[in-house]
């Protein structure tokens, strides 16, 4: 137990082991507060077994012992570089499609990944870079993401909505397109589905994916479409 208090190389690999935890809450608080599936438990323990790997593989080299008339090279970083391949697996877990064709999770997946290089650097030793790095992520996804997202460009402002309608008549499918097309709503994609019910009557849906600006909630939307006299059923739903 002496030795292990009084091994100043084991004091610098718990500061590290603390250093990689406490950068990678600040990754897990910010997911946290936006409800994503990777939060404050997960950040901390890819970080922190990122941060072990890579001691692990750094102090292997330096304790390999020489065996006489064999030249042995280590790579002290190979064992960090397979952490980087195999973090995408668990990556790939966060990214999910909807059945609106809507995919969600790449950011997250990317914070995966980030909390896995901010272990791999603290652990190396790159103490200064690692904060920096979280910095600058930090800066960019609350900071200048929601500045573009409200100053920028039109098309950086825009959210995409999926409207699914159901109207008795094909002639009422142009009356819609127009209406969005005042109301500021680029169509980006639309599709048509003839419905035929119990009692032999046709109806037609159709299912539309267009842009629009957040000026308007969801309920603002759909009381605007709902207004339209030859609306008889309504769907829709904000997907970014």
């Amino acid at each position: 137990m002496d030795f292990l208090l009084n091994n100043s190389l084991t004091h610098e690999m718990l500061i590290k082991l603390i250093v990689a935890a406490t950068l990678s809450l600040v990754i897990g608080i910010e997911r946290e507060l936006k409800r994503k599936p990777v939060g404050l438990k997960t950040s901390l323990v890819i970080a922190t077994f990122s941060c072990l790997l890579t001691i692990i593989s750094i102090e292997s080299v330096y304790n390999a012992k020489p065996v006489p008339g064999i030249n042995v090279t280590m790579d002290p970083l190979r064992l960090a570089a397979q952490i980087v391949s195999g973090i995408g697996f668990l990556g790939a877990g966060v990214i999910l499609r909807k059945d609106n064709d809507s995919i969600s999770g790449l950011t997250t997946a990317a914070m995966i990944w980030g909390a896995a290089g901010i272990g791999i650097a603290v652990g190396a030793g790159f103490y200064g870079q690692a904060i920096i790095a979280v910095i600058i992520v930090m800066i960019g996804i609350e900071i200048l993401a929601p500045i573009f997202m409200r100053f920028g460009p039109k098309r950086l402002r825009m959210r995409e909505v999926s409207l699914k309608i159901l109207v008795k008549d094909v002639k009422y499918i142009n009356d819609i397109l127009v209406y969005l097309q005042k109301n500021d709503m680029d169509v980006d994609n639309m599709r048509i589905k003839d419905i035929r019910l119990a009692n032999n009557e046709l109806k037609h849906e159709l299912d539309l994916r267009f842009s629009s600006l957040p000026k308007k909630d969801t309920i603002s939307l759909y009381k605007g479409v709902r207004e339209l006299h030859y609306i008889d059923e309504i769907e829709i739903e904000i997907l970014s």
